[in-house]
Order: C-alpha cells, then sequence, then structure tokens
C-alpha cells in the first residue's frame, strides 16, 4: 500500500515513510525515534533532521494520552470542505506530540484540555486510512 491512501487527500505516492500507512492498515499508529541522538518524530521521519542519521526505528503510540489544545475548523480547506465543521486537536502522548481530529462521537461539551485520550486508526471512504482520537 503507498502513500496515496492517506487521509483525504494525498498530494504524494511515494514517501520514504509508506510503512506508516501498512502499520495504520495493520491497526497501529507508529512513530519513528532516531537511534543516533533519540529523537521521536511523528509524523514518522526515516532521516533526522537532528543529527543527520538515516538510522531510525519504529514504534507504536499506544496508551492514553491527553489534549494539549484544539479548535474548532468552519472551513475546511481544499478537500476538507464537506468535512466541516470537524475539531482539530494536538495530543501529548509519552513525549509524542500528535495532531489529529477528535472523533465526532465526542460531544463539543465534553472537550477539556487534559482529557485522556487515545490515538486510533480509521478507515475512511475509498479505502483510505487516517487516525482519530478518542476518548479513553
Amino acid at each position: 500500500m503507498g502513500f496515496e491512501n492517506f487521509g483525504t487527500v494525498s498530494f504524494t505516492t511515494e514517501a520514504k515513510t509508506a510503512d506508516f500507512i501498512n502499520y495504520l492498515g495493520a491497526g497501529k499508529v507508529m512513530a519513528t525515534r532516531c537511534k543516533q541522538c533519540g529523537t521521536v518524530y511523528f509524523p514518522p521521519r526515516l532521516d533526522c533532521p537532528s543529527c543527520l542519521s538515516s538510522e531510525v526505528e519504529w514504534f507504536e503510540i499506544k496508551g492514553k494520552g491527553k489534549l494539549a489544545s484544539y479548535t474548532k475548523v468552519n472551513y475546511g480547506p481544499t478537500g476538507f470542505e464537506a468535512d466541516a465543521p470537524y475539531t482539530l486537536a494536538l495530543g501529548e502522548f509519552d513525549g509524542v506530540q500528535i495532531l489529529a481530529r477528535l472523533s465526532r462521537d465526542i460531544k463539543e461539551n465534553d472537550i477539556k484540555v487534559g482529557m485522556p485520550l487515545t490515538v486510533n486508526p480509521v478507515k475512511l471512504p475509498n479505502n483510505r486510512l487516517a487516525y482519530e482520537f478518542k476518548p479513553a
């Protein structure tokens, strides 16, 4: 599976991190860690801009995180117009920050900074894959 199956709109069909999509298809949200300097990347990177190493390892983001910040998107950008309104959020998972949508299962009045979250793969129409936050 290639990167063309990621998200609502993809602008590339190939990427060094295409395995990210395979992991999503297997039910895992993955990040990378540089083996040389220990820097963690999400979205994943296979080349470390901190120390210029290409020795990285994949690891799964699992367990509970917490909501750090969020915003309601009322007017979606190109490719996302029909999705609006939706809530875009920043979650923190053991030192890894992830930007994702909040599940529509979370009512707007229940959204609170600091609330526990999990990050989960989701299947979109047309065999596309993404990830979102759900309440923990």
